[in-house]
């Protein structure tokens, strides 16, 4: 599904996007607003393991499960 939006940009936005977008301005948008995306869940991605990597007793429950799922089982 595609949406039309209307915004305001500087002129010398306007001139980049219309030097590096050339007749595809809008796919050129797109493509920017996905990348930023993934960029913004990636660093809420790295948040999260360095939250869970300063929680000692999240560490030390993980270790007791891995202990627990390894136990018994052969490679």
């Amino acid at each position: 599904m595609t949406y039309r939006a209307t915004f305001t940009l500087e002129s010398e936005a306007m001139a980049f996007l219309q030097q590096v977008g050339g007749k595809n301005r809008s796919g050129y948008i797109n493509e920017l607003l996905k990348r930023e995306r993934r960029r913004s869940l990636e660093q809420a991605i790295l948040q999260g393991n360095r939250e869970e990597a300063s929680d000692k007793t999240y560490r030390e429950e993980l270790a007791a499960w891995d202990a627990r799922l390894e136990d018994g089982l052969e490679a």
